[in-house]
């Protein structure tokens, strides 16, 4: 059976998702899971938090060699006349490993619109499916390589032709938000286009009556909402944090969920079956896992985490590993065949 694949999406940027989808890579893996990140956004800031400009000048001037280095290189042939390559996977370490960004993906948003329609025709179906399962071809080929139990996703904050084949790949979602207007829109956007992907993708499964290679379930599932903690500052009262706050749980339920008549929590504290946490501001901890080029929960002395800044790396562990404890018991909970790693 094909490994779950968890993707981090809104239809907002500045949520703190990639930094989340880091954090939460390194706690699975440090709970004993098989983890592969999958870095879908064009802008690849995923990659450069895993990886030092050297490896990233390595890798995106090298060329594909022996396997595919970056997305882009491994479904680059479907622009010509070749074949998708094998992901050359990146191991960061035992148990996670990466399948690079690539600033050039962008390029390969028009071939994926291109071939959407083309997808319904009456025949020669094959290069239209080939191209718009390209994500979940070299997903599930990375997470072979890898005996992974668990595919982590980012990807960025639009609704265009790239992430709706990222979620042809997809079997969860969780939604970062920020407490804020924007990302109550975002929800509003974000439910309706992901309704459209999971009819539309099915359309075209069940119109491709005998296919030649599998194709992806594009459950689209989400699993929960996670909201970025506020920052006090002069200029923004506690008071407007709380009531943009308070709004997400209904907004997520009606948007994302498709319930219309509630009732609904009112507040995410309150909301125990869609929220799945409150992400903290770790403030100067921030840029010193950066520097060093780790999650905050791996801060040392060494690394400067000293005294209060000590304490705090401890307390980030303790909020990822809920978190990410919590996330694998839903996605069992839904596919309860999936191979997961016994946590320590």
């Amino acid at each position: 059976m094909t490994v779950p694949v968890l993707t981090f999406f809104n239809n907002k940027g500045g949520v703190g998702k990639t930094s989340l989808v880091y954090h939460l890579a390194w706690m699975l893996s440090d709970l004993g899971h098989r983890v592969l990140a999958c870095d879908l956004d064009p802008q690849a800031n995923l990659t450069a938090a895993f990886l030092s400009e050297e490896s990233l000048e390595e890798i995106w001037s090298n060329g594909a060699g022996a396997g595919g280095q970056t997305i882009m290189q491994c479904i680059a042939p479907l622009t010509g006349v070749s074949d998708i390559q094998s992901p050359a996977i990146v191991e960061i370490s035992s148990g996670l490993a990466l399948v690079p960004g690539d600033l050039a993906l962008a390029g390969f948003e028009e071939t994926l619109s291109d071939e959407w329609p083309n997808a319904l025709r009456s025949t020669n179906l094959h290069r239209p499916f080939r191209v718009l399962t390209a994500f979940s071809t070299v997903i599930q080929d990375g997470a072979k390589q890898t005996d992974a139990s668990i595919v982590l996703v980012d990807v960025g904050p639009n609704l265009g032709a790239i992430n709706r084949s990222a979620m042809i790949a997809t079997d969860f979602i969780v939604v970062p938000l920020a407490a804020d207007l924007f990302s109550l829109q975002g929800l509003r956007n974000l439910g309706p286009t992901l309704e459209q992907w999971r009819k539309d993708w099915k359309t075209r499964k069940d119109h491709w009556k005998q296919p030649e290679f599998p194709l992806p379930a594009g459950g689209m599932q989400p699993i929960g909402y996670v909201v970025q903690q506020h920052i006090e500052r002069l200029d923004r009262p506690v008071k407007a944090y709380v009531k943009w706050v308070n709004r997400m749980p209904k907004e997520y339920a009606r948007n994302l969920l498709g319930n219309k008549e509630g009732p609904y929590a009112k507040t995410p504290a309150q909301d125990k079956e869609n929220a799945l946490a409150t992400a903290k501001h770790y403030r100067s901890l921030v840029p010193m896992a950066q520097e060093a080029r780790k999650p905050i929960f791996h801060l040392r002395a060494a690394d400067g985490a000293i005294g209060g800044h000590a304490s705090a790396a401890i307390s980030a562990g303790h909020d990822f590993k809920v978190l990410a404890e919590k996330i694998v018991e839903r996605v069992k909970k839904e596919m309860p065949n999936a191979k997961f790693g016994s946590a320590t």
